[in-house]
């Protein structure tokens, strides 16, 4: 049984379907042509170069990494319990990764993963409705991407010092300019826009499915009463920011650790460059499911500009690709585990008063569930 269904699509829906098709496999293209381009035995000495021990290392690396964006997300909501966020957190960015969706569909599977129901979900904290489940994610995604423009600005800085990396610095500090510009539209409409919240709710209630569209076009109006409250705290919103810098930066540390385990080396201030200026490309390409491509050409790109060989380049890709699918597969199985426990517990729970009154169905017959 599904968890989210889709509700009929469509003209707009099967176009933009046609797109993110379309990307994944100019993505998937980009990918074999740089892997040729690099060398497959090169590619291949590299990654097998780290070995199994050092590919363990970068996954429980990637972990610590992750542990510091569930900190960053409880500072901003300090009412919600840590490992709640942490395990919504790793659904969110598992479904964006591992799954062929834009980033769109992550942000509505983290959405769906943040929501608690008292007597489905086994917890003691208070029940987490999907408007307040919506209002978490978008400002937790704000806060992320304020940490990331500063990381962005800094990478662009360490970038500007080489010289061999000269042609990159303006378009990035151009795309780091507009997506200032763009949260800073974003945070005014989760202040203030109530109307633009809404529409915005109509349109993702249009394209879910139908037992989905009441509750969410009901709750827009609590949607935005809650955004208004997130920041009306400064001290929450700039701590979460705040942390989530660290975690950009903690980003480029693996980075750093990867090249080193790939027996190559480079130096902390131009992993920081490296990784930096990757998230802004990514980050550009938000269409692109997983950035397929795009990752791999700015890692060759960046790489080549720091001195190191092309392969490593697309070596550090795969390899993140690599801990991405070794992390994400199995958080996406035990979250739809989850799930699926969560609705069974529901229908259990529905079932039990036409058990204790069987004359209110009499006279009906039980309808498959879909």
């Amino acid at each position: 049984m599904p968890v989210i269904g889709w509700a009929a699509t469509s003209g707009h829906d099967r176009a933009l379907k046609k797109l993110t098709i379309l990307l994944t496999l100019l993505g998937l293209a980009a990918i074999t042509a740089a892997t040729a381009w690099s060398g497959v035995d090169k590619v291949i000495d590299a990654v097998t170069r780290i070995g199994i021990g050092g590919f363990v290392i970068t996954i429980i690396a990637q972990l610590a990494v992750d542990l510091i964006l569930g900190a960053a997300w409880h500072a901003a909501f300090p009412t919600m319990s840590f490992p709640h966020l942490f395990k919504a957190r790793m659904v969110r960015d598992s479904a964006a990764t591992c799954l062929p969706f834009s980033q769109l569909g992550g942000i509505v599977l983290g959405i769906r993963a943040t929501c608690r129901h008292p007597g489905i979900h086994d917890v003691a904290e208070s029940p987490v409705e999907w408007p307040e489940a919506a209002c978490a994610n978008v400002v937790d995604i704000t806060t992320e991407v304020l940490g990331q423009i500063v990381f962005i600005l800094l990478a662009v800085t360490l970038l500007a010092f080489g010289t061999r990396a000269n042609p990159l610095v303006k378009p990035v500090i151009i795309g780091a300019l507009l997506l200032a510009i763009g949260i800073a539209g974003f945070i005014w409409t989760q202040q203030r826009g109530g109307s633009a919240v809404k529409r915005t709710v109509r349109f993702l209630g249009q394209h879910i499915a139908g037992q989905w569209q009441t509750t969410m076009l009901d709750g827009a109006n609590t949607l935005q009463t809650l955004m208004e409250d997130a920041w009306s705290r400064p001290a929450r919103i700039s701590a979460s920011a705040a942390v989530h810098f660290t975690g950009w930066i903690s980003s480029a540390a693996l980075l750093w650790l990867t090249v080193l385990l790939l027996g190559s080396r480079l130096s902390f201030l131009d992993a920081i460059a490296i990784e930096g200026v990757t998230c802004g490309l990514l980050s550009a390409s938000f269409l692109v499911p997983a950035g397929l491509g795009v990752l791999e050409g700015a890692y060759m790109a960046l790489a080549h500009a720091f001195g190191l060989p092309s392969s490593v380049g697309l070596a550090l890709a795969l390899l993140r690709r690599g801990r991405e699918f070794c992390i994400g597969i199995p958080v996406l199985l035990l979250w739809q585990i989850s799930e699926m426990r969560a609705l069974k517990a529901r229908e259990a729970s529905n079932s039990a008063p036409e058990a204790d009154n069987p004359g209110a169905t009499e006279g009906h017959q039980d309808m498959p569930h879909s």
